[in-house]
């Protein structure tokens, strides 16, 4: 069987699956490159050290912010970076999660330099997605190529709705002996509504939108058949400024009226929590290095992309002189969205930009141009390099910060292009980190999970087949 042949099975296979994305007001299929991407072990322990270490330093740092604001206090970070923040939530200030947990599950964008090292692109803290097409592209890939799962060590990924869920439930309030977890969804219409079924329905969880939910008493309820039904945890989906109408948007129909006091009265906890964006803001990506040697009194594991702090006159005197050799990105930003890469960059856009930052300069950083690596794709039939990124997947239960193996690599499929984003053309390929061991030993913790838990602790063999393979 050839590459267009399996090609051919890849995309039949997602579109009965409907593994789809929303962009412009259509369906997509989501590209999944037929190359997948290789890590070795020893390569793949360095970035869970890191990403595990930068998830714990965000964490102090957003239990600090919203509450006693020590690391303001002591000069390692402006008050103004918190006061001009527009994703700084008042609302969330004095707010103790259960576990102490704000960060159930990140999103590190990491990028390999010239040198070949992995670096931190940014943070995704609040609602990052893409776990459910890790586990897709998985699945579809040892479905069109099952033998190569036979000749390779590669470690699972089916275990991620698993370690998610047990997440969640570990993060409960005090009492909840037997947790309910709800996934909360804006609806069918927003563009990663996939993922949020996937999820509900991998985990074994109700799939919830605002309107089945109601406080009372500051205690959070599901409507149900059976009558009212209390809820423990809301993963939720729903951008803050729609999560609760009373504290943020008064015209928001998706999320529910007095979640975040019930959340205050420790009856319910928020995953992730309200407030995150303060934390992923990319003006605070560029003190998470000196956040990471206050915190945990450590040196970072996995460096920052060179990065200037456009608030300042000096840097972004010398910033503007030079706009066509560095990236500009609003701090706010995602998907891509308002990136300027200048050396990529027309005179036109150079000139807006610049205009744009010396009107509001607390609302861009500058970075310097990293040529992301390149990797063997398949784009119409033939084999060519393409820019790709890695975004590793943690989940912090309280006690543990796991990094998921493998997470979502994504492809930049146009030719010359930098950006990954799938809104923008870009596709993912499937993660395989290899091991050296053939059989791990399962974690302790493992015995504990859920019975919806789906149990990963074996190399994925692909599915089995007595037949002999082409």
């Amino acid at each position: 069987m050839d590459l267009a042949q399996r090609a051919a099975a890849r995309d039949r296979s997602f579109r009965d699956q409907g593994v789809t994305f929303s962009h412009a007001g259509e369906e997509w299929l989501f590209p999944l490159d037929l190359i997948p991407r290789l890590i070795p072990a020893a390569e793949w322990e360095r970035v869970e050290e890191g990403v595990a270490q930068r998830v714990r330093a965000l964490e102090a740092f957003l239990a600090d912010v919203y509450g006693p604001a020590e690391v303001v206090r002591d000069g390692v970070v402006p008050r103004s970076l918190l006061t001009s923040s527009e994703t700084f939530c008042r609302p969330a200030h004095g707010i103790r999660p259960p576990g102490g947990v704000r960060i159930h599950l990140a999103g590190i964008d990491l990028v390999r330099d010239e040198a070949g090292a992995f670096r931190v692109l940014e943070d995704n803290l609040r609602v990052p997605s893409g776990i459910s097409y890790v586990v897709e592209n998985r699945r579809t890939m040892a479905r069109v190529f099952p033998g190569l799962f036979l000749e390779q060590g590669v470690q699972p990924v089916a275990q991620y709705p698993g370690l998610l869920l047990d997440a969640l439930r570990r993060c409960a309030p005090a009492g909840a002996h037997d947790p309910v977890v709800v996934l909360l969804t804006p609806g069918v219409h927003n563009p990663a509504y996939f993922e949020h079924a996937f999820l509900a329905r991998k985990m074994g969880i109700e799939l919830v939108e605002g309107r089945d939910l109601f406080c009372e008493k500051h205690v959070l309820y599901m409507r149900s058949l059976g009558g009212r039904k209390r809820v423990d945890v809301v993963y939720r989906r729903v951008n803050d400024e729609f999560l609760d109408p009373v504290h943020f948007r008064p015209d928001s129909v998706v999320g529910c009226p007095g979640i975040l006091n019930a959340a205050r009265a420790g009856n319910v906890t928020i995953a992730n929590a309200a407030g995150n964006g303060v934390a992923d803001d990319k003006l605070t990506y560029s003190y998470v290095p000196e956040l990471i040697g206050y915190y945990l009194g450590e040196k970072p594991v996995l460096p920052n992309v060179a990065t200037y702090r456009l608030d300042d006159p000096d840097v972004r005197a010398e910033c503007l002189g030079r706009l066509d050799q560095l990236v500009l990105k609003p701090v706010d930003g995602s998907g891509g969205a308002g990136i300027v890469i200048g050396p990529h960059a027309s005179d036109e856009d150079l000139a807006a930009v610049r205009e744009r930052v010396i009107a509001e300069p607390r609302a861009w950083i500058a970075q310097e141009m990293v040529l992301l690596s390149t990797a063997p794709s398949y784009v119409d039939d033939r084999l060519v390099p393409r820019h790709i990124d890695l975004r590793p997947f943690a989940v912090n239960d309280g006690e543990r910060v796991r990094v998921l193996p493998g997470g979502l690599t994504r492809v930049a499929l146009r030719e010359g292009t930098l950006i990954v984003n799938s809104s923008q053309g870009g596709g993912s390929k499937d993660t395989w980190v290899l091991t050296s061991a053939l059989h791990r030993t399962p974690d302790a913790e493992a015995e504990a999970f859920p019975a919806q838990a789906v149990r990963g602790t074996v190399p994925d063999l692909g599915p089995r087949n007595d037949q002999p393979q082409q």
